[in-house]
């Protein structure tokens, strides 16, 4: 069952044939270490924290992995990105890979109908 709330130790006999059986059948991701650190210090150079870099980082290599896509081709279409834009590009990427209980969003301040439109009373 996918949760996102936090792991909790569990002292179940069978817990390692319930995790075999959970997933059995699914081909683990491996990365190489030098796209890992790679993505985990493109992140950090944009004034993420460490734990917000490893797990953004973690998620943008799993989806690349699955999409058959080179993380490095990723890091430099995302360079150009402005911090808004990176944020607004991150917070998609973690709501595509999360249960459907909760979603991440942004706080927008409201636009006057008047300025949208570019009249000024």
């Amino acid at each position: 069952m996918a949760t996102n709330l936090p792991s909790f130790n569990n002292n179940d006999s069978a817990a390692s044939t319930k995790l075999f059986f959970d997933t059995y059948g699914q081909e683990a991701l491996q990365f190489p270490a030098s796209e890992v650190d790679a993505t985990v210090a493109f992140f950090k150079s944009k004034g993420f924290d460490d734990d917000a870099a490893n797990v953004v980082a973690a998620t943008l290599l799993k989806q690349a992995k699955i999409d058959g896509t080179p993380i490095f081709a990723i890091l430099d279409t995302i360079v150009k990105f402005d911090n808004i834009d990176l944020s607004s590009l991150v917070g998609e990427i973690l709501n595509n890979n999360r249960t459907a209980s909760s979603t991440l969003g942004f706080r927008v301040t409201p636009v006057s109908a008047a300025f949208a439109r570019n009249i000024y009373a």
